[in-house]
């Protein structure tokens, strides 16, 4: 009942430490090719591997996945990052020969106002060309959500006035869809991010709306087949102490004079981790005028280390995702 290691990828070490099988092929169970395009920046590459591959593993209990990482020009990666994606990634032309039965497409950090004018643009398109007809089913998190439903001109994201990070409860709005059978609500997740697309924008395109809230709108939505792409706004592979860590690079940024103060993502950080940031940020604001002797960021004090809800609500519904793609391979290979 394995994720297949098909190389010395990092996040198969990462994920047997914590317990996932990593193993050898299984005879008994049938294969399946899933991809994994990461566009996220070099400090964030391997953690990003390793959140998407703990939620693709929920299905490893029925098939032999076998996971295949990739990426795409994104603009300059230091010497290090590169030789971590030329040791561990394969290239686009080789899925594109080989095939794959899903696909999960990473958000990134947007560096343009416009996604036509961020340097993967072209090759991104190309991807969601060729997944299209050639893949059965396509997640998109974030970013690449807001790319390819321009790229197919149904909707353009709009700038958010405030950044809205945080973890929110949802509801879920098609609640006999099978991504979302053994969800319970409410449904947990983290946001971050600048740019977004309103439920009434992808209802007006025939798209479906599957988990959204008032507070912080779309969380997951679908193409009008329910199937063929799956998209996110939320976060569900995030780690516990993701948004801890993105605030922490938020006060490194006030700093560096980049940014003002950020505020607290909502919902995240308890009263006495608030309380310890607020006597930081005391201290960071006392010393900003002579920019020396800046306090270490209390990581250890606020940084919670629990199970969160979202992460098991996300390998549910990843289940239930990669539940129907292998139905839908069977049922091709069948035919």
């Amino acid at each position: 009942m394995p994720i297949v290691p098909n190389s010395g990828w990092p996040a198969f070490d990462r994920l047997n430490v914590e317990g996932i099988d990593v193993a050898s092929r299984d005879d008994g169970l049938e294969d399946l090719r899933i991809g994994l395009l990461n566009l996220m920046p070099d400090a964030a590459l391997a953690a990003t591997d390793r959140q998407f591959l703990r939620l693709v593993s929920a299905y490893a209990s029925r098939a032999n996945l076998h996971v295949f990482p990739f990426t795409l020009a994104v603009g300059h990666r230091s010497e290090s990052a590169q030789d971590y994606v030329a040791e561990h990634y394969v290239e686009f032309d080789d899925l594109k020969r080989d095939g794959l039965d899903a696909l999960v497409i990473t958000g990134a950090n947007p560096v343009h106002f416009e996604l036509s004018d961020e340097p993967f643009w072209e090759s991104l398109t190309e991807v969601f060309d060729w997944a299209d007809t050639d893949v059965n089913s396509t997640l998109c998190s974030c970013l690449a959500t807001h790319a390819v439903l321009e790229h197919r001109g149904l909707v353009k994201r709009a700038k958010l006035t405030h950044k809205r990070w945080g973890v929110y409860e949802h509801l879920t709005v098609a609640t006999d869809h099978p991504l979302l059978a053994g969800l319970t609500e409410p449904v947990e997740a983290p946001h971050s991010h600048w740019f977004d697309m309103t439920a009434q924008d992808l209802e007006q395109v025939g798209l479906a709306v599957l988990v959204s809230s008032d507070e912080a709108g779309v969380h997951m939505a679908s193409s009008a087949d329910g199937f063929q792409y799956v998209f996110f706004q939320g976060h569900p592979e995030y780690d516990d102490i993701s948004l801890g860590k993105e605030y922490k690079r938020e006060v490194a940024r006030y700093i560096a004079g980049e940014r003002e103060y950020p505020e607290f993502p909502a919902n995240y950080f308890d009263e006495e981790a608030m309380e310890v940031l607020e006597e930081h940020r005391d201290r960071v604001e006392t010393v900003h005028e002579s920019g020396v002797n800046y306090p270490d960021f209390p990581e250890e004090a606020v940084f919670r280390h629990w199970s969160p809800i979202w992460s098991r609500q996300g390998q549910t519904i990843y289940f239930n995702w990669l539940d129907e793609v292998a139905r839908r391979a069977g049922d091709a290979s069948s035919s």
